[in-house]
């Protein structure tokens, strides 16, 4: 299965080639944005203006729990479709989605509207060699755009993302982990410096591809699988030196999966270990929110029921214990201009998670119209300056994620 997934791959990056950008599978992915590009040489000399000098000490880091962390976070903004683009490698692929160069004034605006959660979803199977070593000039920009979150004082959930070298079966499961292993080894040492708002979560979604099984919560063995790699990812990091013996890992379950049986089939790899979050994708009522098909309205007496369960499912099998949930990625697309719908939605999603000690992160692929997934609220291309007017489409959805925590 490996030399099949190659040469498929071989062939998807020839066809990629060929267009100006390629898209993913992925649930909370599929839209390009159309926003818009930059070239690499653009972005390199961007990049290089704003670069700061390397700080590889190792901070001060607060030894407090993760359930205590996660108290101290609101909700928070995915930089969706961007470093997890898989359409080219090299720096380019930051923007061969169609995206912008990422710089410090977007992250800015996100800290300036309310934000203090910042999840960056970044795939490295495209910038990793044969042998699995990590591209450096990838890596020294995903660090750059990470520094940008910490100087404003977010959180920073760093991911890997769209990796579908990753595949929960037993066949592929050795190789996986031998690379899984490599990976975050790499990825904990450069950044083993950095204090508690530095949160590494280690796989996005693992699923079963391209099966009958992909988004129907797996099976008993394809979760277990999971497990298997979660456990691989954790060990890796905690052995890695620095502060990374005592930092947030999140740890996922199948594909993400908001499903009970998923949920109850998540197995922390160590449950002593009180740095550890478990991290859900909900895109909830999924006929309004997810659904390009689906409905464009919401009624809280009808819909809210579906959020309703959610919230009491986490905390029935892991807030109740004081095991720490985020929702890593939620949010709702933009179907016919449905602004009201929407803001209701948002209101009521986040009033429930905000009961029960869930933040939330808003999954935004800075796209607005259109047939696709339609998440954005920032207007990358509009961020030109600081003061942020103007910035966020529609703005009745910010006002009404600050509501909720300002209240």
């Amino acid at each position: 299965m490996k030399l099949k997934r190659l040469l498929a791959a071989v062939l998807a990056a020839a066809v990629c080639g060929m267009m100006a950008g390629c898209g993913d599978t992925d649930s909370s992915s599929k839209a390009d944005s159309g926003s818009g590009s930059s070239t690499a040489d653009s972005q390199a000399t961007e990049s290089g203006a704003e670069q700061k000098e390397k700080d590889d000490t190792i901070k001060p880091m607060r030894d407090i729990t993760a359930w205590e962390l996660v108290k101290e976070m609101k909700t928070g903004w995915n930089l969706g479709n961007t470093f997890d683009a898989t359409g080219s490698d090299g720096l380019s692929a930051e923007t061969s989605w169609g995206q912008p160069t990422t710089t410090k004034l977007m992250v800015d605006a996100v800290a300036d509207a309310g934000f203090n959660v910042f999840r960056l979803p970044v795939s490295w199977g495209k910038h990793m060699d044969d042998k699995y070593q990590v591209d450096q000039a990838w890596m020294d920009r995903v660090r750059e755009v990470v520094d940008y979150a910490i100087d404003d004082g977010l959180f920073v959930i760093l991911n890997t993302h769209h990796e579908d070298w990753y595949f929960p079966k037993e066949e592929d499961k050795e190789q996986d982990i031998e690379q899984l292993k490599a990976l975050w080894a790499q990825i904990a040492e450069e950044f083993k410096g950095y204090d508690e708002h530095l949160i590494f979560e280690g796989l996005n979604e693992p699923r079963l591809r391209d099966t009958p099984q992909e988004w129907t919560g797996g099976t008993p063995a394809s979760r277990e699988i999971v497990n298997e790699y979660e456990k691989a990812f954790y060990d890796t990091v905690r052995a890695s030196g620095g502060n990374n013996d005592k930092r947030a890992l999140m740890i996922s379950g199948y594909a993400a999966s908001s499903d009970p049986k998923v949920l109850n089939d998540i197995k922390l790899p160590d449950e002593n270990d009180k740095h550890l979050i478990v991290s859900v994708h909900a895109y909830l009522p999924y006929s309004f929110a997810l659904d390009t098909k689906g409905t464009d309205q919401f009624d809280a007496a009808s819909d809210g029921g579906v959020i309703d369960s959610l919230f009491d499912n986490l905390d029935n099998i892991f807030l109740s214990k004081e095991i720490p949930v985020i929702i890593g990625e939620y949010g709702s697309m933009n179907k016919n201009f449905n602004v009201e719908d929407r803001v209701e939605c948002v209101k009521y999603y986040l009033e429930a998670a905000k009961e029960k000690g869930v933040p939330c992160v808003w999954w935004d692929n800075n796209a607005f119209v259109g047939n696709g997934e339609n998440f954005g609220l920032l207007s990358r291309n509009s961020v030109i300056s600081d003061n942020f007017s103007n910035v966020w489409d529609p703005q009745e959805i910010i006002d009404a994620i600050k509501g909720v925590y300002n209240e």
